[in-house]
C-alpha cells in the first residue's frame, strides 16, 4: 500500500522561510549585510574634483537615494545631481565607515600653481641676488637714490620729475650683485608697488627727513607687510634746512615700524640720496638682511619669473622686461607668458647689452612673444614651442570664458546697485596708454574714484594709440577716451568729432585724475584748452651741423603757425614735446603754413627727428569761464 503524503500542519508549512524573514529582518539596520551577490563596499575612496550626490553614491557602491536620505535628516534638500562640497563628502564618508582622499591635480594650464607648488632639494639650491625694491612718498628721492647708486639719470626724462613706469636694474655691491626694481612713487601707482612687493625680498622705505611719513609711506608699510618681507628705512634729505630725522623714527614707529636703535627689528640709516652722504651704510644694510634670510633658488631647472613691464615697439614688436626668480633664461627658449608665448630670440640686460642666459634674480628684456603680455604676469619655459603655444591659447580660451561670465555677472550687480541706489550714474571711461603699467595704474585708480552718486566704469584699457574701434566702442558705450602719454592722428580726431566721442589727453596722471573727479563733481571749469592747429608728416631729414636736424614736412591737417608748441609722436606716442624752432617755406620765413603745403622746420633743443614722425602744433586758448 503506497505511503499517503503527509499533510503538513497549518502554520507549519511555511517554518524555514518564516526564519529566513525574521533573519533579513533583523539584518535590515546592518550596514555591513551584504545579500548572496556580496557587495563589496570600499573602506576608502579617492577623489580629485567636485563630486555630485550620483558620482559619490558610484564611488562609495551605494545607492543614491541613500546619500540623498542621510542629507534629509541633515537638512539638506538634495537631488542625484546637486554638486557636494568637502565638508558634505567627509560627514557622508564617515556615516558610511569610508575614509574619503582628496587628490590636489595641478591643472596643465595653471603655471601660477605649478610654479608656487615645485620643490627642490636642497643640494640644488644656490645662493641667489636678492631683489629690492625701493618704495615711498611721492618726491622723498627713490629714483635720486638708484641714480646714486647706478650712476645715471633716470629723473630728468621723466614727466613732471616722477617716475612713470617700473624699471628693473641690477648692480654690483662689493662683489655681489643685487637686483633693484624702482616702483613709482605716486599714489596712482598702487597697484604697481604692490606687484613690486610680490617678488621682492628687501623693501626700502625712503622718506624725506624734511617732510616725514606721507599717505604712499603708509601704503608702502602696508604692502611690505602683505609681502612679508623686511623693510630697510632710509631716512633722505639729512643735508637739508629742516631735516628731523629723530621726528622720520617717531612717526614709523607710531606706524610699528621700529628702529634697532629703540628695540626694533627695522634697520634705520639715514643718507643723502643727491649728495651720496650714508648711501654705502644703506647698501651694507641691504647685504646684512639679504645674508640672514639665505636666499636662494636652483638656476639648474626650466625657468619661470614675473613681468615687471611690457610694451609693442613697432621695430622689434611685443617687448617684455622679466625677472627670473627660479631655473636659467636661455636665448632660444620656448615660453609661456601669461597668455601669449613664444620663443627668446633676443635678451639684453638693463644696460642694453645682449644675454645668452639670464641667472635667478636678473631682469632680462626679451622680444620674440607673439603679443604684448601683462605686467605682473608669471612666465615658464616649456620644453618645446608647440607645447608652450599649446598651453598658452588653453590658458587664452579660460581667459575669455572668465572674462565674459565676470562681465555678465557684474552687469547683474550694476543693475541691482543701480536700482537700489536710486539716482546713481555711472561714467564709461575708455584708457589708451604707452605701457602696461600706466594703463593698469590709471584704470586701478579711476576705479575707485567715488563722488556721492556718480561712480566711474572702465569698459576698457589696453596699450597703444587710439584706434576706430576704439572710437566705436566709446560711442556705443557713451565713453570718455582717457589717453596717456600717446596721441590720435588727424584722422582719428575726425571720427571723434563726428562720433561726438570726447577724448582727454594726459602725461600726468595725477592731473588726469583730478580733472576726471572735478568734472564728476560739476566743478571742471577750465580756463585754457589746449587747441591742435595742424599736424605735418615728415618726409625728409636734413642734418645741418650748426643748425641741427631740419625737418621737411608735409602739412596734413590744420594749420601749421610758427611760434606754436609742438609734440613730435612716433607710431602714434608721444616722443618730445616743445616749442617750433623754424618755419621755413623754400628759402624764406614764413608765419604759418596750411594743409596741402610743403615745409621745412626744425624742433628746439630737439633733433632724434625720423622720416614718418608726425608734427602736431597746438596752443592754449582761453575758454570763457561759467562758473
Amino acid at each position: 500500500m503506497a505511503n499517503k503524503p503527509q499533510k503538513r500542519k497549518p502554520g507549519n508549512n511555511n517554518k524555514r522561510g518564516n526564519n529566513n524573514n525574521r533573519s533579513r529582518q533583523n539584518n535590515r539596520g546592518n550596514q555591513n549585510y551584504t545579500p548572496r551577490n556580496r557587495v563589496e563596499y570600499p573602506k576608502e575612496i579617492t577623489y580629485s574634483g567636485p563630486l555630485t550626490v550620483g558620482q559619490l553614491a558610484e564611488l562609495m557602491k551605494r545607492n543614491s537615494s541613500e546619500i540623498i536620505k542621510f542629507l534629509f535628516m541633515m537638512g539638506n534638500m538634495s537631488t542625484i545631481n546637486t554638486t557636494l562640497s568637502d565638508e558634505d563628502i567627509e560627514l557622508i564618508c564617515m556615516q558610511f565607515n569610508v575614509t574619503p582622499n582628496k587628490e590636489v591635480v595641478i591643472d596643465e594650464d595653471d603655471i601660477e600653481e605649478q610654479i608656487s607648488n615645485r620643490e627642490f632639494k636642497d643640494e640644488d639650491l644656490k645662493p641667489r641676488p636678492p631683489v629690492v625694491t625701493i618704495m615711498g612718498h611721492v618726491d622723498h628721492g627713490k629714483t635720486t637714490l638708484l641714480d646714486t647708486i647706478r650712476n645715471t639719470h633716470v629723473t630728468s626724462g621723466e614727466f613732471g620729475g616722477i617716475t612713470q613706469h617700473i624699471g628693473a636694474y641690477q648692480v654690483s655691491l662689493n662683489g655681489r650683485k643685487v637686483t633693484f626694481l624702482d616702483t613709482p612713487g605716486h599714489e596712482a601707482f598702487t597697484a604697481m608697488r604692490a606687484r613690486g612687493a610680490q617678488v621682492t625680498d628687501i623693501v626700502v622705505l625712503i622718506v624725506a627727513a624734511d617732510d616725514g611719513v606721507m599717505p604712499q609711506t603708509k601704503e608702502s608699510i602696508d604692502h611690505a607687510r602683505a609681502a612679508g618681507v623686511p623693510i630697510v628705512v632710509a631716512v633722505n634729505k639729512i643735508d637739508k634746512p629742516g631735516a628731523n630725522p629723530e621726528r622720520v623714527m617717531t612717526e614709523l614707529s607710531n606706524e610699528g615700524v621700529m628702529p634697532e636703535e629703540w628695540g626694533g627689528d627695522t634697520v634705520f640709516t639715514q643718507i643723502s640720496a643727491r649728495s651720496g652722504e650714508g648711501v654705502n651704510d644703506l647698501l651694507e644694510a641691504l647685504l646684512l638682511v639679504a645674508d640672514m634670510q639665505e636666499l636662494r633658488a636652483n638656476p639648474d631647472v626650466l625657468a619661470s619669473g614675473t613681468v615687471v613691464e611690457a610694451k609693442l615697439d613697432k621695430g622689434r614688436g611685443p617687448v617684455a622686461t622679466l625677472l627670473v626668480q627660479q631655473g636659467t633664461l636661455k636665448s632660444g627658449d620656448a615660453l609661456v607668458v601669461g597668455t601669449s608665448y613664444g620663443r627668446v630670440r633676443k635678451m639684453t640686460n638693463d644696460r642694453g647689452m645682449e644675454m645668452k642666459k639670464a641667472e635667478p634674480s636678473m631682469p632680462v628684456e626679451i622680444i620674440g612673444l607673439n603679443e604684448v603680455p601683462k605686467a605682473g604676469d608669471v612666465f615658464m619655459v616649456y620644453d618645446s614651442y608647440k607645447k608652450a603655444a599649446e598651453i598658452a591659447q588653453s590658458r587664452e580660451e579660460k581667459q575669455i570664458e572668465k572674462e565674459r561670465n565676470a562681465t555678465s555677472a557684474r552687469s547683474l550687480e550694476d543693475m541691482a546697485r543701480m536700482i537700489s541706489e536710486g539716482d546713481m550714474q555711472e561714467v564709461n571711461v575708455l584708457i589708451k596708454a604707452d605701457v602696461q603699467g600706466s594703463a593698469e595704474a590709471l584704470k586701478a585708480s579711476i576705479e575707485k574714484l567715488d563722488v556721492d552718486t556718480v561712480k566711474c566704469n572702465v569698459i576698457r584699457s589696453t596699450v597703444g594709440t587710439i584706434t576706430e574701434s576704439d572710437i566705436m566702442l566709446a560711442s556705443a558705450s557713451n565713453a570718455i577716451i582717457y589717453g596717456f602719454n600717446i596721441r590720435p592722428t588727424a584722422a582719428i580726431r575726425k571720427k571723434a568729432e563726428e562720433e561726438g566721442v570726447e577724448i582727454r589727453l594726459h602725461n600726468i596722471i595725477y592731473k588726469a585724475l583730478e580733472e576726471l573727479e572735478s568734472a564728476m563733481k560739476g566743478l571742471l571749469a577750465p580756463v585754457y584748452e589746449e587747441v591742435v592747429t595742424g599736424q605735418a608728416e615728415v618726409r625728409q631729414t636734413y642734418k645741418v651741423s650748426r643748425i641741427g636736424t631740419i625737418a621737411g614736412c608735409y602739412v596734413t591737417d590744420g594749420v601749421i603757425k610758427r611760434d606754436s608748441h609742438c609734440r613730435l609722436i612716433r607710431d602714434g606716442i608721444v616722443v618730445y614735446t616743445g616749442k617750433l624752432g623754424s618755419l621755413r617755406r623754400f628759402e624764406n620765413d614764413v608765419k604759418e603754413v596750411t594743409q596741402g603745403f610743403e615745409c621745412g622746420m626744425t624742433i628746439e633743443n630737439f633733433n632724434d627727428i625720423k622720416i614718418g614722425d608726425i608734427i602736431e602744433a597746438f596752443e592754449d586758448q582761453e575758454v570763457k569761464n561759467d562758473a
